[in-house]
């Protein structure tokens, strides 16, 4: 097998710094990066800490570094999803993003070889979502946007979202679905179970909101990608299937087929940890709807882009080479004009 390019989808970034948001806005719950040394720095909500992250979260120079190490060709940026803050008051959040994307924007114009940007937007004001969506990527390049699992008290489904779903599909904007704020939280203080259990059941949460709420059907050509290989649902699939067959009265309001029947609309990213639940992943949305996702640069993605992927062996030189870049191509509609299976292109 010779060399493959490897496009991580699932990576995130950070403005090395940013105004106070507490004072710029009049309120607190916004994040703010607190310094350790010149390599190291916290992510703090208000006093609050909530992670702590290097230089290679910031410093496009530390992740060409790693790619280069690591074997990655491309990256796609896209936020921190703490960074979202659909809590926000519309126009604060709304400034906000455009701040995050325009930071973007100039590390993917510095560095075109490694980068491509996912924007983020103002979710929980429709009109100014679609408004910052339509610059995104008529203005910035972006080839789509990252968004959350759920807009506060809104699920996927929820009729106040439907036009921004519509615009996007319109535009031909991808849609990397990411979890955030998850579900049950408060009954998980230890562990790490927030990011443990409630994120994939935010996840599946997610794309079966989609699902039974019409909005893949009423949308074929809506283009989403579900972070962490579509968190619990393709695992719980069976039930679900079961559920829509048993309870017609409850699951059938907006759909008339099996759930099934939408997964060819979905991507999920390779982000799973488990050679069987890779391959089981695969056998549920197909060889082309899968992607390379690792989560990049955080203590639970892989730490190795691609590791997993490379090391089933009744993979083909083909299935590698979708699963490693090619399906990431597709899906945010970057394969016309770009020679991608060319090693100079990439280079």
């Amino acid at each position: 097998m010779g060399s493959l390019h490897k496009f991580d989808l699932h990576t995130h970034i950070l403005p090395p710094r940013w105004e106070n948001l507490r004072d710029k806005y009049g309120y607190p719950g916004f994040p703010r990066l607190e310094y350790v040394n010149s390599t190291c720095a916290r992510i703090m909500i208000d006093d609050r800490f909530f992670r702590e992250v290097q230089e290679n979260c910031w410093n496009p120079e530390a992740r060409i570094k790693d790619c280069q190490a690591q074997g990655v060709t491309m990256q796609a940026l896209s936020t921190v999803p703490v960074m979202f803050s659909y809590w926000a008051k519309p126009a604060d959040a709304y400034d906000l993003a455009r701040f995050l994307n325009d930071h973007i924007a100039e590390v993917v114009a510095r560095h075109p070889a490694y980068f491509v940007g996912l924007g983020t937007l103002p979710m929980q004001s429709p009109e100014l979502a679609i408004r910052e969506l339509e610059r995104c990527t008529q203005d910035l390049g972006f080839a789509g946007v990252e968004i959350g699992t759920h807009i506060n008290d809104w699920n996927l489904d929820a009729a106040e979202l439907f036009p921004f779903f519509q615009r996007a599909a319109e535009l031909g904007a991808a849609l990397f679905v990411h979890p955030w704020e998850m579900v049950g939280r408060e009954r998980m203080p230890n562990y790490f179970l927030p990011w443990l259990v409630g994120m994939p059941a935010e996840t599946s949460l997610a794309i079966c909101s989609m699902i039974f709420g019409g909005v893949l059907e009423r949308l074929p050509r809506l283009r989403c990608c579900f972070a962490h290989g579509g968190g619990a649902f393709p695992f719980t699939l069976g039930r679900i299937t079961k559920g829509w067959a048993a309870r017609p009265d409850l699951c059938q309001l907006n759909i008339t087929q099996p759930p099934r029947t939408y997964l060819p609309q979905m991507y999920v990213d390779s982000l799973v940890h488990d050679a069987d639940a890779l391959r089981y992943i695969i056998k549920v949305f197909g060889m082309t709807r899968v992607v390379l996702g690792s989560d990049y640069p955080f203590p639970l993605g892989e730490d190795e882009p691609g590791q997993l992927i490379c090391a089933i062996d009744e993979f083909s030189d083909d299935d590698r080479m979708r699963l490693l870049w090619k399906n990431a191509v597709e899906f945010l509609g970057l394969e016309s004009g770009h020679d991608w299976g060319d090693d100079a292109a990439l280079a």
